[in-house]
């Protein structure tokens, strides 16, 4: 753990020097010291590292859930949905449709309208945390599309474990659909109506209390939820939705800081572990057409929430790019497809996918910045889709406070 600590801090201080962004970095160094490439084998097992990085996107989404404040699903509820819903239906059905055009099996199809449809929380929370973006007008969509999405992944893996699995009978299916629905009906009204009750259960002054306190709720849930046929991430995600909207909401943001940034760059090191480059060559074509077939759907996607939300260039290519990343869950449905015995071909081609998406969505996404801003950004977003403020203020990315007017004027 020590030695991938160091190594991606290593990488991260020289990209920087270089102006790259942390992301594909600390990836590159789980695949240099990972035991698939020559040369050093830091970690001969990805699955050592198993835990450290779930507990890495258990935090990276709770903080996202932190920063996710209740007023924004209430005001921009049917918005968020309207926009979500036009991502999933432009990018799942991509993917299904070229899931079947390659031929592969109908179960594989399936898997791979998961891999092209659903975009990494983790990576879009820590692009947005590293380009200082929290504050933006177009970063409520974008969180609200994850939303959407994680909610979708709920529902779509109870019914895909069934598929995979060869159950015959449609209950099963029903019962674990049924199961995950239920669960995250019960952390949703516990977020709408319970908080007053939370914020008293995690009063105190003593910080050392407070961080057991909100890290054993975070995990505990997220464990819960994953008993329920719900990702993990859904559950800390929800956890952190409660807690930022009590008295110790604020606190909670800044004692969390350097739990995230540091296991969130564990979580993306054992990704890179798990990749093997050998593997690449057989499935480059396929790759790079689902590559391409994804840049396409995204930017469909930020045109329909522009559409939505009447934004401007800069905002809608925010959208587009920051949502492009394909992780976590992409590597969590090889796993599956592999444990099914479906076609060995998927791995690779998933392995290979997820990785040029994981290093192009962070680079394409700090160059937008370079787009000119016009009249129809700088207005202020309406009212459903309108920011509150965020108390943390990472600037490590291309923006600064005398930035983000031209993205939304300050309040009359």
């Amino acid at each position: 753990m020590g030695g991938a600590f160091v190594a991606a801090a290593v990488l991260a201080r020289l990209g920087n020097r270089i102006g790259l962004p942390t992301i594909p970095l600390f990836i590159l160094a789980g695949i240099l010291l990972g035991p698939h490439t020559p040369g050093y084998v830091l970690v001969d097992d990805p699955h050592e590292l198993e835990m450290l990085s779930a507990l890495g996107l258990v935090l990276l989404l709770f903080y996202l859930g932190l920063e996710f404040h209740m007023e924004d699903l209430k005001a921009g509820g049917r918005k968020m949905a309207l926009a979500g819903g036009l991502y999933l239906a432009l990018n799942v059905g991509a993917g299904l449709g070229f899931g079947f055009a390659l031929g592969w099996g109908t179960s594989e199809a399936l898997v791979l309208a998961g891999v092209l449809g659903i975009s990494s929380s983790a990576i879009v929370t820590k692009t947005l945390v590293d380009l200082g973006r929290l504050g933006n007008p177009e970063t409520k969509p974008i969180l609200g599309i994850i939303v959407v999405e994680d909610i979708f992944l709920a529902l779509y893996l109870a019914a895909l474990q069934p598929v995979l699995t060869g159950a015959d009978e449609a209950g099963t299916a029903l019962l674990q659909i049924a199961k995950a629905f239920a669960f995250l009906l019960v952390l949703g009204l516990a977020a709408r109506f319970g908080t007053r009750v939370i914020g008293k259960l995690f009063a105190t002054r003593d910080n050392e209390l407070l961080v057991i306190s909100f890290l054993g709720a975070a995990v505990l849930v997220a464990g819960v939820a994953e008993e329920f046929g719900v990702a993990d991430a859904i559950g800390a995600f929800m956890v952190g939705l409660m807690l930022g909207n009590t008295a110790s909401g604020d606190r909670i943001r800044e004692l969390v800081h350097p739990l995230r940034d540091a296991f969130g760059a564990i979580f993306f090191f054992g990704f890179g572990l798990s990749i093997d480059p050998g593997d690449l060559p057989t499935v480059v074509v396929p790759v790079l057409v689902a590559v391409a077939l994804t840049l396409v759907m995204n930017v469909l996607a930020g045109l329909c929430a522009a559409r939505v939300y009447g934004f401007g260039p800069r905002p809608t290519a925010n959208v587009a790019t920051t949502l492009l990343a394909r992780g976590e869950f992409a590597l969590i449905l090889a796993t599956m497809a592999a444990a099914a015995g479906l076609d060995d071909r998927l791995a690779p081609f998933i392995a290979g996918y997820v990785l040029i998406l994981a290093v192009l969505s962070p680079l394409i996404t700090g160059q937008t910045s370079r787009i000119p801003a016009s009249p129809s950004s700088t207005k202020e977003p309406p009212a459903e889709a309108a920011p509150t403020a965020v108390t943390s203020r990472e600037s490590s990315g291309d923006e600064t406070p005398s930035d983000r007017p031209s993205y939304a004027e300050p309040p009359a």
